[in-house]
């Protein structure tokens, strides 16, 4: 496998974690060809490395501020990606921001890395998405199966399996 989707985000608050509950989504919805891997990120930083240095594309799914309204969703590509995680909503980031930049010294970045942020309403305690983010789950998700389209992945919702 050279494609890897990462969710990453703590699922204990709220809409920190939309990456792990996209992941999820993806793994249990979606069949694709030829395969790709979907890992549950969670809060894991660093320990992370191994698989940006496993994969030749990579999709990560993550909260970034972007000031803008809630619910907001901006891809960003390579050297776009950077700049926007020096702006700390909760602790993982800094493992996110670290973890890129030791991929970079250690000359193991990806050929393609795209990051979906999505701008959250709430990072307080809570197991559920707000609102606004839960309703942004269908655009995410959309916005995920175009880049694999255009990387020549065939994406087939489970239901429609033959």
């Amino acid at each position: 496998m050279d494609i890897g989707i990462i969710g990453v985000g703590n699922i204990l608050m709220q809409d920190e974690g939309v990456g792990p509950k996209i992941a999820e989504f993806l793994k249990t919805q979606y069949f694709f060809d030829p395969e790709i891997e979907i890992i549950d990120g969670g809060t894991l930083g660093l320990d992370l490395l191994p698989y940006i240095e496993k994969f030749k594309k990579i999709i990560l799914i993550d909260i970034v501020d972007f000031h803008k309204e809630p619910g907001y969703i901006k891809i960003l590509k390579g050297e776009e990606i950077p700049p926007y995680l020096k702006t700390k909503l909760s602790v993982h980031h800094v493992g996110v921001q670290d973890l890129l930049e030791v991929a970079r010294f250690m000359g193991v970045m990806p050929e393609e890395l795209v990051l979906i942020g999505i701008q959250p309403e709430t990072i307080d305690l809570g197991l559920d998405l707000s609102e606004t983010v839960a309703g942004k789950i269908s655009e995410l998700v959309n916005e995920i199966l175009k880049i694999l389209n255009d990387w020549g992945i065939k994406c087939v919702l489970q239901s429609h399996q033959k």
